[in-house]
């Protein structure tokens, strides 16, 4: 059975469960920072997923990308998926702005994240999913 990584589960709110993925929106409000978690038990490494299980999370990767692209117009789409701090296969999925706190560097480990306030991440989880629903790209 299928159980999120505790940090993971700490450090983001869920918003969708996709064909493959748990997508979540990561608790730093620095950066439309999306990740996706493909729910399948004990998969560390993207090569143990099966080839259709693969295909279908690059699809769901576009799927974020494009999401992101369109809710929030940056100049750059990081995809990363790096595992040294949480095992768990996952995928990060992070719109970026060349005015950003970190531009041109990357997000992990610049400075201390900024927690959403909580009207503000209800909007970020509502327009993600609307965008979702209204066929994501």
């Amino acid at each position: 059975m299928f159980q999120l990584h505790p940090r993971l589960a700490a450090d983001t709110v869920e918003v969708s469960r996709l064909q493959l993925s748990r997508l979540l929106l990561m608790g730093d409000a620095r950066w439309p920072w999306l990740i996706l978690v493909p729910a399948r038990e004990g998969i560390t490494e993207l090569h143990e997923l099966s080839g259709p299980d693969r295909a279908l999370l690059v699809e769901e990767v576009a799927t974020a990308s494009a999401l992101l692209a369109r809710l929030h117009r940056p100049d750059k789409i990081n995809v990363g998926a790096l595992g040294n701090m949480v095992s768990q296969l996952h995928v990060h999925v992070i719109a970026r702005r060349r005015d950003d706190p970190a531009w041109p560097g990357p997000v992990w480990g610049h400075g201390t994240a900024e927690g959403y306030a909580p009207d503000a991440l209800d909007a970020a989880v509502a327009g993600l999913r609307a965008a979702l629903d209204s066929g994501g790209t």
